[in-house]
């Protein structure tokens, strides 16, 4: 059965597939929002090692990443998911889904969850908005590139 876990950032081995997975997801992104220059695309296998973020990954029964998300406290009380990836070959069968489900259980006490994505990502706005999420931010990061930001409330 297909598990989530926190992933071990000290294994090489698996630091390397998170970085594969997340230059093939982000390429897509990047093609599909036309702006090459998105921030986990400047990454290496090091500063993956070094991010602040805490990844989740989704492996299949055979060991195999195939999607992972990232989340950081950024400002107290409110939690950022900062990195979403599906491998492209696994779009469409709901990893993405669970994952954000598994953030959200695994991290019930938060008011408030930040996400940002490109506006011309559909699927991924569509996704987000799934669960709750509102924009609340519009900038442009490139002539012709914006990003849209979007918060989750709970009531607690």
């Amino acid at each position: 059965m297909a598990m989530i876990d926190k992933l071990n950032m000290e294994d090489h081995s698996l630091v390397e597939a998170l970085f594969r997975l997340q230059t093939t997801a982000y390429r897509l992104e990047a093609k599909r929002i036309g702006f090459d220059e998105i921030p986990p695309l400047a990454d290496t296998v090091d500063s993956l090692k070094r991010s602040s973020d805490t990844f989740y990954g989704y492996m299949t029964e055979a060991g195999e990443l195939v999607g992972a998300i990232a989340v950081e406290e950024e400002y107290p009380g409110e939690l950022t998911l900062t990195r979403m990836m599906v491998d492209p070959n696994f779009f469409r069968q709901g990893i993405a889904t669970k994952l954000i489900r598994y953030i959200f259980a695994h991290y019930p006490d938060f008011k408030t969850y930040i996400v940002s994505t490109g506006s011309m990502n559909e699927p991924a706005m569509r996704l987000y908005q799934s669960f709750g999420f509102v924009p609340f931010r519009k900038e442009y990061v490139a002539p012709g590139v914006e990003l849209t930001t979007m918060r989750r409330k709970t009531e607690r």
